[in-house]
């Protein structure tokens, strides 16, 4: 790996930090998965992997260490593998907002299985019911954001990507 890729990683994931704490005082409603979208399409999923994993290790740095945070290592990978599976038959913004919300409505759920690995079923069931209403913010949220952001962001990537990269 270049230096130039440990610092773009770097760089990449101190704006997820910086874009979740910025909206952070609205209840699921996040750029994370907008921007982890456009990473994917602009850098490629192996840097964009090692992006998540440096992220989700700063979460445990901000909001200490927590069973809910096991989960940010395979959810957002997940995400971005999908993304990447779905580059060469998604062609618009509608299809990635879409992707978008199906994750945000799911992303409940996954956290929900990996609670119950900690403190049961009941507890899972529990959890994820519990989250529905923000699942229908986080995913509905989603939508919209990624079909406003996605394309600006990818046309801004793209050139700053030219720019670093001398390509």
């Amino acid at each position: 790996m270049k230096s130039k890729d440990i610092v773009l990683i770097g760089i990449l994931s101190a704006t997820l930090t910086a874009g979740k704490l910025a909206l952070s005082f609205i209840p699921n409603v996040e750029i994370v998965t907008v921007l982890f979208i456009a990473y994917t399409i602009v850098f490629g999923y192996r840097k964009t992997i090692l992006v998540s994993l440096v992220f989700a290790t700063t979460e445990i740095f901000l909001y200490g260490f927590n069973t809910w945070l096991l989960v940010y290592y395979f959810i957002w990978p997940f995400l971005i593998l999908l993304t990447e599976l779905m580059k060469k038959v998604i062609k618009s913004e509608y299809g990635y907002a879409i992707l978008g919300a199906i994750f945000g409505y799911t992303f409940g759920f996954f956290f929900a299985i990996g609670e119950s690995f900690f403190y049961g079923i009941a507890y899972g069931w529990t959890y994820w019911i519990r989250g529905l209403l923000f699942d229908l913010i986080h995913g509905t949220s989603n939508f919209i954001i990624i079909l406003t952001l996605l394309n600006p962001l990818k046309k801004l990537l793209f050139k700053l990507k030219k720019a670093y990269y001398n390509e």
